[in-house]
């Protein structure tokens, strides 16, 4: 059993929101621990307890990998009715990001079956968020319903699939709840890594349900195969609560398991048994162990990109297909996790949004946040980039090397600071010439036993091993740029009710305050006073995090606050003068 799992382990928090006692001293720690932490961590996602020991469901436990095959079914089904069915992927951020691209994913390998495209996603916030926090809509149920009635209209069939790692997105809950108010046309499934009584129970806006309610009612029709709930325990993140990680990574594990199952059985006239669904696992998990044997080489590229973010430098991405979507996303969740600007980290995908093709079309006339495509790099941000700055390639032996060559010898013009990931396959790799370009290479050589003759099955390891790697730099540079204090993101962006309740969490946990002393204090950081008026006392928590959205530092400066009883004026002072949040604790401290 794992410390965690221990009932009396920190016991008032769901699954997804604890800290994880591997990672308690992650801060201080330097780039080969950080790779270390983080390969113990997402191995807990493949965990296999024994029955007799296992305290709650995990993914290869027989009763979810028994949801997994009765869901696949269900898949099957829709894809041999295309024109009246649909299959939509929901979730809000990270969760939203993974809907979008396993949709986008599948619906080209049914375009080159010269089938029917049946995959939709939602994300909360439109296609705005697959590159920019839009934290507000998450908290929204009735917008979530209404943006799934839109997806669906006119379908006779639709399996839904809502995503909330802790079964708590309100966006998602409010789909759930339309879904089973129409259950001759929708099948409601919902992915999440708490036990069902681990989920939210506050009420949402305008809404009379709480996620738990939503759960417990679909746990109970799942014997008559109206509706599934799918939620494996896969521990806690490496950094508290950042379901971009842990969970983002354990859901593409299983709806690229679940989803290729219902297309093998369609069109390969393969059988959907646990027998599949345990070695499509199994597989993944050695995905996760072939990228983690490059621990020195990912330890190094950590290295190089805390230095970059530490001088006030950039790491780019520069990816080609859905690597280069890969590369965005993880750039994009950077601002809300760490509080980062958008320029910190930046990904940059080959042909831009037409390469992405979202729903919404190219969106870069809205703004510097938008701008995504090779050229524009080119154009715009390559003309300003030195040495302090870091450029990561994403490619693999498939792609357009004459393409990659050309434009690494146009970066190197301004930065010998260039590095690639790479995908080969053993009986095919990238020409040592093209390696040779970079400063560095971490180079993952695939053998044959990965199922090579489905390409898509190939792409779905690649995604998963890239997302692993990137997720590691980003994480690690902020470590390194002193971002984390223990395990948990404090910098935090304060941008929903979620996040709101999280950051008195962790203000109670660093503090030994009160609850109430806590939210005083995080308030006073948010609407930058030192004396709180009663209407901002009794505003409600949507005007807070509106608010907390275009504050920097909040919940930092309120842990410093609340260490030494200092003023917010002297809390600002000791954060802008230390280079970490820990030392600016202990500055605070001394003076008081």
């Amino acid at each position: 059993m794992q410390h965690w799992e221990q009932s009396s382990y920190e016991p008032f928090l769901p699954i997804s929101e604890k800290s994880n006692p591997i990672t308690n001293n992650i801060d201080i720690a330097g780039p080969e621990e950080i790779v270390q932490m983080l390969q113990i961590c997402d191995a807990e996602i493949f965990d296999r307890t024994s029955h007799e020991e296992a305290t709650y469901q995990k993914l290869s436990s027989c009763s979810m990998v028994q949801t997994m095959v009765n869901i696949s079914k269900k898949v099957g089904m829709i894809l041999k009715d295309p024109e009246e069915s649909l299959i939509v992927l929901s979730g809000c951020g990270t969760s939203g990001r993974v809907a979008f691209l396993l949709a986008t994913s599948f619906n080209r390998w049914l375009a080159a079956l010269h089938q029917k495209q049946i995959y939709s996603y939602i994300i909360a916030g439109g296609d705005k968020a697959l590159l920019t926090s839009q934290e507000a809509p998450e908290d929204n149920p009735s917008l979530g319903a209404l943006m799934l009635d839109k997806a669906s209209t006119g379908k006779k069939h639709v399996l839904f699939i809502g995503i909330s790692c802790g079964l708590s997105a309100p966006f998602v809950a409010g789909q759930l709840n339309y879904c089973l108010n129409n259950l001759e046309v929708f099948t409601p499934v919902v992915i999440g890594f708490n036990p069902v009584n681990m989920a939210r129970t506050e009420t949402m806006l305008d809404f009379p349900f709480h996620f738990k309610g939503i759960a417990e009612r679909m746990s109970k029709m799942e014997e008559q195969g109206k509706a599934f709930v799918l939620n494996p325990v896969v521990g806690p993140e490496a950094i508290t609560g950042s379901s971009r990680m842990k969970g983002g990574s354990a859901t593409k594990v299983i709806l690229d398991t679940v989803l290729l199952a219902g297309h093998e059985a369609v069109y390969s006239n393969s059988t959907i048994t646990p027998g599949v669904i345990l070695a499509s696992i199994s597989m993944k998990q050695k995905v996760q162990e072939m990228t983690y044997s490059q621990s020195d080489k990912l330890a190094a590229l950590i290295q190089r990109a805390g230095m970059s973010l530490r001088s006030n430098g950039h790491v780019y991405y520069f990816g080609w297909q859905t690597l280069g979507i890969i590369g965005i996303i993880d750039a994009s969740e950077c601002i809300p996790t760490f509080g980062a600007g958008f320029e910190d980290i930046r990904g940059f995908i080959n042909r831009g949004f037409s390469e992405i093709n979202n729903k919404e079309g190219d969106l870069s006339s809205k703004g510097p946040q938008f701008i995504i495509d090779h050229k524009d790099f080119m154009k715009t941000v390559l003309p300003s980039v030195t040495d302090n700055d870091m450029v990561i390639f994403l490619f693999t032996v498939k792609d357009d090397l004459s393409e990659v060559t050309l434009l690494a010898e146009r970066v190197r013009q301004n930065t010998t600071n260039l590095h690639a990931i790479i995908h080969d396959l053993e009986i095919h790799c990238v020409p040592e010439r093209v390696q040779g370009m970079f400063m560095s290479v971490l180079n993952i050589t695939w053998p044959s036993s990965f199922n090579m003759q489905c390409s898509v099955v190939m792409k779905q390891h690649w995604e998963l091993s890239t997302k692993l790697c990137l997720n590691a730099i980003s994480t690690g540079a902020h470590i390194l740029k002193g971002k984390v204090y223990m395990n948990y993101m404090i910098d935090v962006r304060v941008t929903n009710s979620k996040l709101y309740r999280r950051a008195i969490c962790i203000l109670q946990k660093f503090t030994n305050c009160t609850q109430a002393q806590c939210e005083t204090a995080l308030l006073r950081s948010v609407y930058d006073m030192e004396e709180l008026t009663d209407e901002i006392r009794s505003a409600d928590v949507t005007k807070h995090t509106l608010r907390a959205n275009q504050m920097d530092r909040v919940v930092p400066t309120s842990v410093v606050m609340l260490h030494s009883g200092c003023t917010l004026a002297e809390a600002k002072f000791h954060l802008d003068a230390q280079p970490t949040i820990r030392e600016a604790v202990a500055a605070s401290l001394t003076i008081s």
